[in-house]
């Protein structure tokens, strides 16, 4: 090596869990926010940040021990069910890299369900997760914002290149994106790819973060009105789709769903759980012969009347289905076979 050459900065690899920890709070989806002492936003507050912390591997034995303490340490709640959802190690992708001497985070990121025991968290608040996601929920119809804003808005994206043969072939890659994220040009929505349309979104530099990080044309704060969900800290929007994204597919082959249900409930209710984690309108009859034939629920043989109407029989989770079925979850019919949005 030559004087004049200088040998290139090394960075050290950091290792960061996180944690996307779901609730359902009067049949909405929440998932625990801590706060964060970054970058405020004009009006003085800070993007919400999901639990997360270091792996110390002179601490914690094992990845999930780490996330495990940290999100114990942050907001005093044991997790129960965990699972990891995904490595992401995008450079570019962290706030902290635009310092040339940060370190490259490498983030794991984890799902964990809870039954979102509000008395049982300190530090932390549950945060709606359609906020982030306005797009997601269908319960009540299409969202407006997909063909008032979204739509138009990556159209021209879609077609922002030029004659050039290669160019042409990108325009085409970005229509075909949109086509089978959003559902449009005769394409079917599909619930579970909640990471695709976010990620869709980023490349197009409509959210937020795709700004915050440098992406090129990526569109100011204010340029869209309104702002397409809430931003979060770095990678942390990313990871939450993630998990969305898993537990929409999960509800359908594993019975993860009574992890977030009291240990009684109502057929209704147990309805009422899988709309808002689905972001659909599920219908009743079909449900319920679902739930019958897939033999999840068995009956308590007590009546309750908190729903509000008729009295209703109360059902538990039966947990022997574990073992007779490989796949026992609720087998919901898939996207493309519905119509009008019903199940």
């Amino acid at each position: 090596m030559t004087e004049q050459q200088t040998p290139p900065q090394m960075k050290r690899l950091t290792i960061g869990l996180n944690a996307a920890i779901v609730a359902v709070i009067e049949n909405e989806p929440h998932i625990l926010t801590v706060p964060h002492n970054g970058p405020k936003q004009a009006d003085g507050t800070n993007d919400d940040t999901l639990p997360f912390g270091p792996f110390d591997p002179l601490s914690h034995r094992t990845l999930e021990q780490g996330l495990r303490g940290w999100v114990q340490e942050q907001t005093r709640l044991q997790l129960g069910y965990v699972e990891q959802l995904y490595t992401f190690g995008d450079r570019g992708r962290h706030a902290a890299e635009e310092d040339p001497g940060a370190d490259h985070v490498v983030s794991v990121g984890y799902l964990a369900l809870t039954r979102g025991q509000t008395a049982e968290i300190e530090g932390a608040r549950w945060s709606p997760w359609y906020q982030y996601f306005p797009w997601e929920d269908w319960r009540e119809g299409k969202p407006p914002i997909i063909d008032k804003v979204l739509i138009p808005h990556l159209r021209e994206w879609a077609a922002q290149t030029q004659g050039k043969s290669a160019e042409e072939y990108e325009r085409g890659r970005r229509i075909d994106r949109l086509r089978l994220c959003f559902g449009v040009d005769g394409v079917q929505w599909d619930e579970e790819k909640v990471l695709e349309r976010y990620e869709l979104l980023y490349s197009a530099g409509l959210v937020l973060e795709a700004w915050r990080d440098g992406r090129p044309h990526a569109k100011k704060p204010g340029d869209i009105s309104p702002p397409l969900g809430k931003p979060m800290q770095f990678d942390h929007r990313r990871i939450l789709a993630t998990a969305m994204g898993r537990v929409r597919a999960k509800l359908k082959y594993r019975p993860v769903i009574f992890e977030l249900m009291p240990d009684t409930f109502t057929l209704f209710e147990l309805q009422q759980m899988t709309e808002a984690l689905l972001g659909l309108h599920v219908h009743k009859q079909n449900f319920r012969r679902l739930v019958e034939k897939a033999g999840l629920v068995e009956g308590t043989g007590r009546i309750t009347t908190r729903t509000g109407g008729r009295p209703a029989e109360q059902f538990r989770f039966r947990r022997e289905i574990v073992n007779e079925r490989p796949a026992p979850g609720l087998r919901l019919a898939p996207s493309r076979s519905r119509v009008n949005n019903q199940v």
